[in-house]
């Protein structure tokens, strides 16, 4: 098959995809389709064991990892993306790491230059395909990402975008939470990617919290269960697989798991009043995979290891108390969360140990595939407890199709990513979760009659896969395109004394301004911009480009819209609400406290506004 480096099509023949899968194939012909909500046949399982009764040990372990590697394509990637690779991997390629390693997943990243272009995409899931089925029993590899939308995506344009889940939930529908899977699920499934890990089923109940946050749909335990299930539904009727995250739960914690081991201090009771039932309503609904949290829950664990590496956790509640039998993946080994107790030889062996099925993302593979390996030699673990997860991950594999074609075309990357209809699906959804939080005098809609001028400033953070420029510029150009001549002018997310001015200054010249804000505090200097440029008696509209309880900080500003993120399809839908061409319809899925006394509610949830 050619490589991705050649621009030929990526889809081998029917016959070239028998003659990889040949015996793979033959053993699973007949296997059907299985689902951890109903479990697989006893004859699907025999065939499963059959394939594991005859893998070597090495392979075994290879199973159960899920591996980043750097390159858009499985054989002929940049030198800079094999020079990572060597450093961080030991191999030079996606295919040597498949042929070292066996490994049983592969996640991608933007960041590790897998996720360029559509087509791209295709043709190094097929050539990691193909590397891994060319391979001595060779088996199909689960591709995976997080696709969670909103400020978390690893694929970007001309991919269809939608909104994230905080803004979602300001839509509260069901039918387009299952819409949004739906479709999302069918695009990944196009470029080979399948396994998606969202949604997140975590409830932020923490206004404070720095890694969640928007990512989840709300505060209420009952509206978050409700979109988890839809969202589910939809990626399942896609035939791709999605992940409930973060288990137990990491909406209540004051530091990020990426950095540092977070604590949640909610009692036995409290975990099963607001923690458990998004994830309960995740296994009731047939979630595929969950993936776990790196926290620590005294309540549910005295022992406190992070949930990733906890028995009782893991095996004691999410297996045997909430029934699940589907396949559990880590976070990623490499965050700090994880690694704060234990070393990372230790961290794989305590994970299985644990209940997980497959280890995400370690630091260093080489020391944790030879501490798994080590650890089955020395007795520490049984094969059989290995044989256990692989047979959870094959079984997922099967009822995924990966067994009778893992391969995928360009021609059916034209005919799912990015489509018209699509992108049109992802712009309806949208406008729904707008809200708008003030707007006294009726300042909005802005009129648009002469071609009024407008000053747009305000915070532009890192972008994510979904903007195609600063959050400022996009903004910008879409008023521009309703009827406005709108100036963009950045002033960053911590705006200096003299860049504060240079705003001031601009907006001498503009009939209104319309500012967008980003996780303002109460000593934030974008407060100050705010409160400056309030003070030259222009009206202004400021945006919340990422939490709503931004609002708390900003008193007096007259018009306030939350879009729960800065990608290119919500400042659109906030151009047009703005603007008029739709009304505001999305309500607060999460509380807005007040800044000077948390203790009482400034916006509950449910609030939002409409023309």
């Amino acid at each position: 098959m050619p490589d991705s480096s050649t621009g030929s099509t990526a889809r081998p023949s029917r016959r070239a995809v028998l003659a990889a899968t040949a015996g793979v194939t033959t053993a699973l012909a007949s296997a059907g389709t299985v689902h951890a909500a109903t479990g697989p046949s006893a004859h699907d399982d025999r065939r499963l064991r059959a394939l594991i009764s005859r893998m070597t040990l090495e392979e075994k372990v290879g199973q159960l990892f899920v591996m980043r590697v750097y390159g858009h394509s499985a054989t002929a990637p940049d030198q800079a993306d094999i020079d990572a690779n060597l450093d961080e991997i030991g191999v030079r390629t996606a295919a040597e790491l498949l042929a070292k390693y066996r490994v049983g997943g592969i996640i991608y990243f933007a960041w590790a230059h897998n996720t360029r272009a559509p087509h791209q995409i295709a043709d190094l899931s097929n050539g990691i395909q193909k590397a891994s089925l060319d391979l001595p029993r060779g088996l199909p590899v689960l591709i995976s990402t997080d696709q969670e939308h909103g400020i978390v995506a690893r694929v970007g344009e001309p991919a269809t975008l939608f909104p994230g889940a905080m803004a979602v939930g300001a839509g509260g529908s069901r039918s387009d939470a299952r819409t949004l899977g739906r479709v999302a699920g069918r695009e990944l499934r196009a470029l080979g990617i399948r396994q998606n890990y969202s949604p997140v089923a975590d409830v932020n109940v923490n206004p404070a919290n720095p890694v969640i946050g928007v990512r989840s749909f709300g505060s209420d335990p009952g509206s978050v269960a409700r979109l988890v299930t839809a969202e589910v539904e939809g990626y399942e009727s896609s035939g791709v697989a999605s992940t409930a995250k973060h288990f137990p739960g990491h909406g209540d914690t004051h530091t990020d798991s990426h950095a540092e081991l977070p604590y949640i201090h909610h009692t036995r009771e409290q975990w099963g009043e607001l923690d458990a039932p998004p994830f309960r309503a995740a296994v009731d609904a047939g979630i595929d995979s969950i993936m776990t949290a790196h926290i620590v829950v005294p309540a549910l664990d005295p022992a406190e290891d992070p949930a990733t590496l906890s028995r009782p956790i893991l095996t004691g509640i999410l297996r045997e108390e909430l029934g699940y039998d589907g396949v559990v993946v880590t976070d990623s080994l490499g965050m700090e969360g994880v690694r704060t107790k234990y070393g990372d030889d230790r961290v794989p062996v305590l994970a299985l140990k644990a209940g997980v099925d497959q280890l995400l993302n370690p630091p260093s593979l080489d020391i944790a595939w030879n501490a798994v390996l080590n650890a089955v030699r020395e007795g520490e673990l049984t094969e059989e407890r290995l044989d256990e997860s692989i047979l959870r991950v094959l079984r997922l594999k099967s009822r995924l199709g990966l067994f009778k074609d893992p391969y995928v075309s360009r021609a059916g990357v034209d005919r799912a990513v990015g489509t018209r209809s699509h992108l049109a699906t992802a712009d309806r959804i949208t406008e729904r979760t707008t809200t708008l939080l003030i707007n006294e005098g009726g300042l909005l809609p802005l009129s648009r009659r002469r071609q009024p001028r407008l000053l747009v400033a305000g915070a532009d953070p890192a972008s994510p896969s979904g903007t195609t420029g600063p959050p400022t510029g996009v903004l910008a150009d879409a008023l521009t395109g309703l009827g406005f001549t709108a100036t963009a002018l950045s002033t960053g997310t911590a705006p200096s004394a003299a860049t504060v001015a240079q705003a001031v200054a601009a907006a001498g010249d503009a009939d209104a301004i319309v500012v967008g804000t980003y996780n303002v505090s109460a000593s934030s200097s974008q407060k100050t911009l705010v409160e400056q440029l309030l003070a030259t008696g222009k009206p202004v509209v400021a945006v919340a480009i990422r939490n709503p309880y931004d609002v708390a900080h900003l008193p007096g500003v007259a018009a306030y819209v939350a879009t729960y993120s800065w990608t290119d399809v919500e400042l659109r839908a906030a151009a047009r609400v703005i603007a008029g061409k739709v009304d505001p319809h999305g309500t607060l899925p999460v509380p807005v406290q007040r800044a000077d006394d948390p203790a009482q509610v400034l916006y509950p949830v449910g609030h939002g506004l409409t023309y």
